[in-house]
C-alpha cells in the first residue's frame, strides 16, 4: 500500500528492521509499563514486546515525521498476518487462546489482527483513523473476506466484566460457521447476566474503544472469553466479515479499489 500522509503523520506498512523494532519498542511501552502486562526476561531486557510472529506478519505503522531522524518515532501500530502466510508458518497467534477450525475452512482469505496500540500523547490526533484506512486500504489490496483477532478489556476480573461480557454475548455473538470458542481448558462463560438483566447502555459506555470499532465495523464475538494473566486482561474473540462494513465507513476510509487509501481523513 501506497504511505499516506495527514499533518505531521506518515501512515505506511513497515520496511525495515529499524521500523519494526520501533513498534516493538511502543507495544512494550504500551502494554508492559503502561496496561501492567508482564514481560518476559527476554522482552524485560531489551524493552521490546517481541514475539516470533514479528518476523512473518505485516506491520501497519504511524509515524510521527516531525520526531522522527535516524529511527522512525512510531506513535501507533497494527500487526496482519494472512491466512495463506499462517498456513506456511504453523498457524495463528490467537489459536493459543481460540478455536479457529471455522475461520480456517472459509474458501477465502481471512487475516488476524493484532498488537495494536497507540502512544497516548496521540490517541486524539487522527491516529486511530489512520490505522483503520490501512485496514482497510491492506484488506482490499490482498483481498480479505474475513478478519479476526483477540480482542481484550483491561483486568482479570470476570465479575467486573460481567455486564460488557454478557452485552457482547447476548448482543453481538458470531453466526455458528464463523464462531470461534475459546479452548476448552481456558474457557470463561460471557452470560454471566440475563439478557434482560443489561443495562445496554451502561454496557456500550464501558466497551473499550477498540471493541467498538469492531461493532461498529458489523464485528461479531465468538463463544467465550480467555483470560490473559501476562496480558493483564479478558480477550474475546472478534470477527469481522469485510463485505459488511457499512458504506459510511468505507467512504471514510477508502476509495475505490483501484484508487486506494483516500487522501482526507474524516
Amino acid at each position: 500500500m501506497e504511505p499516506l500522509i495527514f499533518n505531521t503523520l506518515e501512515l505506511r506498512m513497515a520496511r525495515t528492521t529499524a521500523d519494526r523494532d520501533a513498534a516493538q519498542a511502543l507495544r512494550y511501552r504500551i502494554f508492559y509499563e503502561e496496561m501492567g502486562a508482564t514481560p518476559s526476561e527476554y522482552c524485560r531486557a531489551l524493552k521490546r514486546d517481541i514475539d516470533a510472529y514479528d518476523e512473518i506478519c505485516d506491520h501497519l505503522i504511524v509515524v510521527d515525521l516531525e520526531k522522527s531522524g535516524a529511527t522512525p518515532s512510531v506513535v501507533g501500530t497494527y500487526r496482519f498476518l494472512r491466512g495463506r502466510v499462517a498456513d506456511r508458518h504453523g498457524g495463528f497467534y490467537s489459536e493459543d487462546e481460540f478455536d479457529l477450525r471455522g475461520l480456517k475452512t472459509y474458501p477465502g482469505e481471512i487475516m488476524e489482527l493484532g498488537r495494536s496500540c497507540i502512544d497516548a500523547a496521540y490517541r486524539r490526533r487522527g491516529a486511530m483513523q489512520l490505522l483503520w484506512r490501512g485496514i482497510a486500504a491492506y484488506i482490499l489490496e490482498h483481498d480479505v473476506e474475513v478478519m479476526f483477532g483477540c480482542g481484550s478489556i483491561h483486568g482479570v476480573d470476570v465479575k467486573e466484566a460481567e455486564r460488557v461480557l454478557s452485552f457482547l454475548h447476548h448482543y453481538h455473538r458470531a453466526p455458528g460457521h464463523l464462531r470461534p470458542k475459546a479452548v476448552a481448558s481456558r474457557y470463561v462463560e460471557m452470560n454471566g447476566l440475563k439478557k434482560s438483566a443489561i443495562d445496554v447502555g451502561r454496557a456500550q459506555a464501558e466497551l473499550p474503544p477498540l471493541l467498538k470499532g469492531y461493532l461498529r465495523l458489523g464485528g461479531y464475538i465468538g463463544d467465550g472469553a480467555v483470560i490473559d494473566y501476562d496480558f493483564n486482561t479478558i480477550d474475546v474473540c472478534v470477527v469481522v466479515e469485510t463485505r459488511n462494513v457499512t458504506g459510511k465507513y468505507m467512504r471514510h476510509f477508502t476509495k475505490d479499489k483501484g484508487a486506494g487509501v483516500s487522501a482526507v481523513v474524516a
